[in-house]
């Protein structure tokens, strides 16, 4: 079957790879010069199944009028007069209460975890290498409050049985040494000895060659103009490069894909929330994380990747726009700067922003759509990297007529029919 790709973006990409390796004749449509050049290009490098949750929780709304009015604020939101955000403001407030997140975080964790073992069976079967660590991630807790509170996510990991260890502070120094220099700074943490991080770019970008290396076609620098249909069917892409044709089409556009199914009367509720990183080189090796450290007050996570030290976080709500934002560096800076003083020189630092693609109930949409040979793999939001093997590989199921190896029940749009 001849497939079209559209977005190569990590989850483009890993799509491409699982859909090359069934058989597959596919081909990439990609607006950028390479590969993972967008939101996939600088994340915060975590491959994170045990910290898989919606955004939206009980709490949740009294809590970001607390995050808004901090110095260094983990949520901003620009008021504009856009419809789509509105919407989507409300969507997640809707999903705000105890008996929504335990469905939405139930669904994020059955998908993260499937994902995590196929990037680990991809990574026995190809070699494939991207800066990956496995040595977990420690959600580290500034205030006591914030350590009781984690019971309700631990009832959770153990219903999955995944693997955990709530720590006070001597026991998250032995597991981050550095953070031994700041012991004040802390109280415990909630560590995840089964997470992972890595280079989400350097892994598109070996992915790609995998999948190349298979048949897959990679059009770069070729614009998506608009999808035309046709008796329930998209007969054609309209693309800078002229009209392309397949027998499916899989929408892996990120924050841009409800733009580009609008025409197609298919609302999307995924909106960008955007997020900015700073990467920075490691002059103290000692002084750095040895993996992932999330700061649960800021929400804002470190992470080795090599011989560098990558910070993420904040989230924004200001439409697609990508300017650079100081204010948003500054928290950043602070972040690093408390946790992991010697670690890395900041005036070296380069800062980055990228766009999640959000839905109100935090949980990805996979799967068929009212068009009979279009499909979805879009609204991971801050969870892409962590998805990403795993989504690729149940959308190529799908299209190949398989029946996935993970239960598809509230990951599709059928979710959203109401």
């Amino acid at each position: 079957m001849k497939v079209l790709v559209l977005g190569g973006g990590v989850i483009g990409v890993s799509t491409a790879y699982y859909l090359a390796k069934a058989g597959h004749e596919v081909s990439v449509v990609e607006r950028q010069a390479g590969v993972a050049l967008e939101t996939s290009f600088a994340n915060a490098g975590e491959v994170s199944p045990g910290y898989s949750a919606p955004w939206a929780g009980p709490g949740v709304p009294m809590k970001a009028v607390k995050w808004m009015l901090m110095q260094h604020r983990p949520l901003v939101i620009w008021p504009m007069l856009d419809l789509a955000m509105w919407e989507w403001g409300l969507r997640t407030l809707r999903n705000c209460t105890a008996a929504r997140y335990e469905i939405n975080k139930s669904r994020m964790l059955r998908l993260a975890l499937y994902s995590r073992d196929c990037l680990r069976a991809l990574r026995a079967d190809t070699g494939i290498h991207y800066d990956e660590r496995s040595q977990g991630t420690l959600q580290l807790f500034r205030k006591q409050h914030q350590l009781d509170a984690t019971a309700r996510d631990v009832a959770v990991l153990q219903r999955f049985n995944v693997p955990y260890e709530v720590l006070d502070n001597a026991g998250c120094i032995a597991r981050e040494p550095a953070l031994g220099r700041v012991q004040e700074k802390f109280v415990g943490g909630l560590r995840l000895p089964g997470d992972e991080t890595g280079d989400c770019h350097q892994f598109a970008r070996n992915l790609a060659q995998l999948a190349a290396a298979s048949g897959a076609k990679f059009l770069f620098n070729t614009r998506i103009e608009r999808m035309a249909h046709a008796d329930g069917r998209v007969s054609g892409i309209h693309t800078s490069a002229g009209v392309m044709q397949a027998d499916a089409y899989v929408a892996c556009l990120a924050s841009y894909t409800p733009l580009v199914l609008k025409p197609l009367a298919i609302r999307l509720p995924v909106y960008p929330v955007k997020g900015y990183s700073i990467t920075l080189p490691i002059t103290d090796a000692a002084g750095a994380p040895e993996s992932t450290v999330l700061d649960e007050t800021f929400k804002v996570a470190v992470t080795r990747l090599g011989d560098r030290i990558r910070v993420g976080g904040t989230a924004e709500l200001a439409g697609y726009s990508l300017n650079l934002r100081q204010s948003r560096r500054d928290t950043l800076d602070h972040v690093v700067s408390e946790l992991f003083p010697d670690g890395g020189d900041l005036k070296q630092a380069s800062f980055w922003t990228g766009l999640r693609p959000m839905t109100p109930d935090g949980t990805p949409i996979i799967g068929p759509t009212p068009y009979s040979n279009l499909f979805l793999n879009t609204g991971h939001g801050t969870l892409g990297w962590t998805m990403a093997a795993g989504s690729g590989r149940v959308l190529a199921d799908i299209v190949s007529g398989r029946a996935p190896e993970v239960d598809l029940q509230g990951l599709t749009l059928a979710r959203y029919a109401a």
